[in-house]
């Protein structure tokens, strides 16, 4: 583990070296929040009411920061690994002394964990002035936890089209339809509690519910039944794609053939 930790830690640093490039990237956040607001304002405003199947204006809000942070902070690993096969680099990290998933794996988090922290800051600031103060503090560690399970699935979904690399090169198409998924099936853009019955039903037994609707949805409505399903379905989801992975990955390498470098 110490060579993981190793990667983890110069990426990490790597990401700190330059704090304005940082903060540049992650000003997309404030935007994008602002934007929630006005649209939301609207909807409650049109519903004549202060909240929608549990949640309010404020509640919503930080539902949504959330969920955006999870996703513009993961690491775009399908593009990564895709420009790698492309270019041939990918020959000097498959014969390294470490394993090549769980070196994108420490590599993807040294990045992410910066740049997440950063939207979160960002963003919290803007959902604060305009929706209100964030959920109390005991709200928190259920969330980061669920919020962490959730950054393994897209790791590991991102690995899965990453590597379809091995065999397409090009991964931009699987990709673009994986991130719609979640945008609509994983309640991105709008909690899964807004949805019909039967939706909702459909919706909570993929994988995409437990990568972004659970670990937003415990930070501002923490719940025990809704913990317990989200732990649940992301330790099951994350046996089947894990031995998915590792499938793939052996699969892969009998089949890959390298262009470039």
């Amino acid at each position: 583990m110490k060579k993981y930790l190793a990667i983890l830690k110069i990426n990490l640093l790597n990401s700190l070296a330059y704090p304005a490039e940082l903060l540049t990237r992650a000003l997309v956040i404030v935007l994008f929040m602002w934007i929630f607001f006005q649209l939301w304002r609207v909807t409650f405003a049109a519903a004549g009411t202060e909240a929608i199947h549990g949640l309010t204006l404020r509640d919503t809000m930080w539902y949504l920061l959330l969920a955006e942070t999870l996703e513009l902070g993961r690491p775009r690993l399908a593009r990564l690994i895709s420009q790698q096969v492309k270019d041939g680099s990918i020959a000097y990290l498959l014969n390294k002394p470490y394993h090549f998933l769980f070196y994108q794996l420490a590599s993807g988090l040294g990045d992410s964990l910066p740049r997440m922290g950063m939207l979160f800051l960002l963003g919290g600031v803007v959902v604060w002035a305009l929706a209100g103060p964030p959920p109390a503090i005991a709200h928190w560690p259920p969330a980061f936890l669920a919020l962490a399970g959730a950054w393994l699935l897209h790791f590991c979904f991102n690995a899965l089209i990453g590597l379809a690399a091995f065999l397409a090169e090009e991964v931009a198409p699987f990709e673009w339809i994986y991130q719609k998924m979640v945008f609509i099936l994983g309640g991105m853009l709008i909690p899964l509690d807004f949805y019909p019955a039967w939706l909702q039903t459909v919706c909570r037994s993929l994988p995409f519910a437990y990568m972004m609707y659970g670990p937003a949805r415990l930070f501002v409505r923490p719940e025990t039944t809704v913990f317990v399903q989200t732990l649940l379905g992301q330790i099951l989801w994350l046996a089947v794609l894990g031995g998915g992975l590792a499938l793939a990955f052996g699969s892969g390498m009998r089949r890959l053939a390298i262009n470039g470098g």
